[in-house]
């Protein structure tokens, strides 16, 4: 469960409604606080029992880069409502969302994707999809193929407790403790219990069952020109570093450890995950337009 710090939004980021043919997804959209807009825009993706607001320590300075960020919640999850088939919970099928999102929000030019644990698998289907172009992918603390370790085990217990038991009963026996086992501030816990019972249970389900199952399409992620960062903690425990490192090799992808975080790294080292992200998409952003140069 990846726990926000705080919750007031910072300067420049305000709540938003993004219109898309598959429906409304509720968002955080960050804009720069001075200057303008200058740089294509960013969408980021949260995890299975995340939400756009996992990313809050990082929209301000993202945005203050010169651009447009936005940060989601998917179908099914906290603000963002969902159906009740099973299907549309799927990465292939949120990762159709992905795109609709991404042709909204570029309206036109190319846009950063970054995607956070599960949203790293969603992220993922939308880039081999190949329905849009993105102009990079980040993968945060996202894995090749099915969730390893404790978190596995727990999504494991998601999957047989949330249908039977439902929402509540696995707060009050999986989350609650774990958060005040970390000593979170009353109302952060008020908002991860909200965030929690507000989600779709058919839709928490299924994606537990997609995270611990997934296969792996790393060779097919390779296949796409698309400029590629994996980011995570140096103490990562979703899916370990030595498997995110080798996953960056095959990928001939850039790989960026950041110290001191675990899962979360936009929640436990905003400004280190910032300064990378800002880094990699200025870089990214270049290539692009040296090479459409070159070709003119």
């Amino acid at each position: 469960m990846s726990t926000p710090r705080f919750l007031d939004l910072p300067p420049g980021v305000a709540p938003q409604r993004i219109e898309t043919p598959q429906g409304t997804f509720a968002a955080l959209e960050a804009l720069p606080v001075s200057g303008v807009v200058e740089r294509w825009p960013a969408l980021l993706v949260p995890g299975v029992t995340g939400s756009k607001e996992d990313f809050i320590a990082v929209l301000m300075t993202l945005a203050q880069s010169g651009r447009r960020v936005v940060a989601v919640d998917l179908r099914g999850q906290f603000e963002t409502p969902g159906p009740e088939d099973p299907d549309a919970y799927t990465c292939a099928a949120l990762g159709a969302d992905v795109d609709l999102l991404a042709q909204v929000i570029g309206g036109g030019d190319p846009i950063h994707l970054v995607g956070h644990s599960f949203g790293g698998l969603v992220a993922r289907e939308a880039a081999v999809d190949g329905r849009t172009k993105f102009a990079s992918l980040t993968l945060m603390s996202s894995g090749p193929a099915a969730i390893e370790g404790r978190r596995a085990r727990n999504g494991r217990k998601i999957m047989e407790e949330v249908p039977e038991l439902g929402l509540e009963h696995v707060w009050h026996h999986r989350f609650e403790p774990e958060a005040l086992a970390n000593d979170v501030s009353d109302d952060i816990m008020a908002f991860l219990h909200k965030r929690l019972i507000t989600n779709s249970p058919i839709g928490l389900t299924r994606m537990a069952e997609q995270v611990l199952t997934m296969h792996d399409r790393t060779d097919e992620l390779r296949q796409i020109e698309v400029p590629t960062l994996v980011l995570y903690g140096e103490h990562d425990d979703g899916w370990s570093p030595e498997t995110q490192s080798e996953m960056a090799a095959r990928l001939g992808a850039e790989c960026v450890v950041v110290p001191g975080a675990v899962h979360s790294p936009a929640v436990e080292a905003p400004e280190t995950t910032a300064a990378w992200l800002v880094r990699f998409w200025n870089t990214a952003e270049k290539h692009y337009l040296d090479l459409r140069s070159t070709a003119m």
